[in-house]
């Protein structure tokens, strides 16, 4: 029976169920953990006051929230030197979010629950969010304008959320004169000075072009002095105001408000005020800038640059995928050849992703680029253009990682053209040419759109090869921006996958940053996931499109 049962190959059906099966639970668990730990990272938790004793037996009180718990068994707390009471089964401890690292030297600690003597959540314990140092936790004891007490008491909250606002408009205020105007201004400099190079070096640095020069520099120079005097003015407007808080050790801290982002108080906020916050922070991380060496704030630059060179790549492998895929199923004579061109085709999609970001920094960026250089920026010289990792070279490198992707999908997508669509269409007269471009392609059209929604996807999630020819820990600009030509492909640019690696493992604060690498895993987990979503609906759509001429 047992050997009949073998036989009928049940036994292999109910192994393959079971490891997909064991596979689809291991996904669902790790986007599960993903996304908990993700989301939950912009919930504002509650910040406790703790009275501990200390290892020196003295009574300390902390500030902080509970991130992190573990439960260490009696005999493995006893063999790493924790002495145990006859009573305890196990060592239970706590990991604080205490912060004020520029006070104590670290933003975590850990404590152990059986010398908690006493806990509470003052309704008063504030977060301050800063952009230097992490989060502050004390309670707040005045607000100040010029170093003079305005506020104290019961008045020093909503007088602290008044010029906390305040400060933020003037602060955006600021960033938008350094990052646009000045940007501007300094672009349009360094433009000036290549420029001049570049007339040094044809022999046209006559007269009229120096003070054609001279007078466009003496405009920038206008405007900058302009905008500088406008900082300056705005930042001693935002340097006027500060607050005083208490921190767990009775001490006093003055912290100006031009380094604070926002403040909380947690233990004080209902429901909706929580839901509100967490509206904030999200909103927060979609669209603002990284600070704190990308451990806080936002990733859009990473967003941004991700789907400009995913955009970019798809534009660079469609056509090329197309073509190749057309000609080796409608042009190319069937033979030897051709079965070692596909048989090349089918092993270029299991190369080692890294590989490809190898030859793309050996001879996109150093052979190509550095011609390019010579040929068309040697005013630039000795400082390289294209000579250098940026958005085009990384752009192109992942199009000739994900081109067999798309040359296979096309190429089976023409297989399934029946025959008879051909003669039919050369019967009426069409060309060769014709019939491929009206007929055939549209057809094959969903395979098409799936393979490189496939490739995009594929794309989306790649780091390795990125690392070599252009992905940056923190791009300065983005790629697109209002100075001419608009679109900079020299330029460097942030990508999630890369971010993600760049604050799980480079980061000097891992502990602090844990949480963004999961809330950034999980939105890149989204991207990818909505592209192939997208896949199978364009697929559908295109295929009941044509069902009825492939019938």
């Amino acid at each position: 029976m047992m050997k009949l049962w073998f036989k009928s190959g049940k036994p292999w059906i109910w192994l393959n169920a079971a490891a997909v099966s064991t596979c689809l639970i291991m996904v669902v668990g790790l986007l599960g953990l993903i996304t908990v730990r993700g989301i939950g990272h912009f919930w504002p938790a509650q910040v406790g006051q703790y009275s501990y004793q200390a290892d020196n037996g003295q009574q300390e009180i902390i500030f902080g929230e509970k991130v992190d718990a573990t439960v260490t068994s009696l005999a493995a707390a006893k063999s790493a030197g924790y002495k145990m009471a006859e009573n305890e089964d196990a060592l239970i401890q706590y990991q604080l979010k205490t912060g004020n690292r520029d006070i104590t030297g670290a933003d975590f600690r850990w404590i152990q629950a059986r010398r908690i003597k006493e806990q509470s959540y003052p309704l008063d314990m504030m977060v301050v969010e800063r952009r230097e140092w992490g989060n502050f936790y004390g309670q707040l004891f005045e607000v100040k304008e010029d170093h003079k007490v305005i506020a104290s008491g019961d008045q020093a909250w909503p007088a602290l959320q008044e010029k906390i606002a305040e400060a933020l408009t003037v602060f955006k205020t600021i960033n938008q004169l350094e990052k646009k105007e000045i940007g501007t201004v300094n672009y349009g400099l360094e433009r000036l000075r290549l420029k001049q190079k570049s007339l040094e070096l044809e022999n046209r640095w006559d007269n009229v072009a120096k003070k054609q020069l001279a007078a466009d520099k003496a405009s920038y120079d206008a405007k900058y002095t302009q905008y500088q005097a406008k900082l300056a003015e705005l930042y001693q407007q935002i340097r006027r105001y500060s607050l005083a808080a208490k921190t767990e050790s009775g001490a006093t801290v003055n912290i100006p408000l031009a380094k604070v982002v926002r403040a909380y108080q947690p233990n004080a906020m209902g429901f909706f005020d929580k839901i509100n916050h967490y509206r904030i922070k999200l909103g927060e991380f979609l669209t603002d800038e990284p600070r704190e060496a990308n451990t806080e704030g936002g990733i859009f630059p990473a967003i941004f640059g991700t789907v400009l060179m995913v955009l970019i790549m798809s534009v660079i492998v469609t056509p090329f995928g197309v073509i190749a895929a057309v000609y080796l199923r409608e042009y190319a004579r069937q033979g030897f050849t051709t079965r070692l061109i596909r048989i090349a085709v089918n092993n270029l999609a299991g190369v080692p992703s890294v590989v490809y970001g190898v030859f793309g920094l050996g001879f996109f960026v150093y052979i190509l680029g550095g011609h390019i250089d010579a040929l068309f920026f040697p005013e630039a010289a000795p400082a390289p253009v294209f000579g250098t990792p940026g958005l085009m070279w990384a752009s192109i490198t992942l199009a000739l990682l994900t081109l067999p992707v798309v040359i296979v999908s096309t190429e089976e997508g023409l297989a399934r053209i029946p025959k008879s669509i051909r003669e039919g269409s050369l019967a009426l007269g069409a060309t060769k040419f014709e019939t491929l471009w009206l007929t055939v392609l549209p057809m094959a059209s969903p395979a098409i759109m799936t393979g490189l929604i496939l490739a995009v996807a594929r794309a989306a999630g790649e780091v390795a090869p990125l690392m070599l020819v252009g992905v940056v820990k923190l791009a300065p600009t983005l790629p697109l921006d209002g100075n001419f030509p608009f679109l900079h492909l020299d330029r460097k640019f942030m990508h999630l996958g890369f971010h993600i690696y760049d604050v799980g493992f480079q980061s000097p604060n891992v502990e602090a940053a844990r949480p963004l690498v999961y809330a950034t895993a999980l939105l890149l987990v989204l991207v990818i996931v909505g592209l192939n979503l997208a896949a199978i609906v364009i697929r559908n759509n295109l295929r009941e499109k044509y069902r009825a001429l492939e019938g």
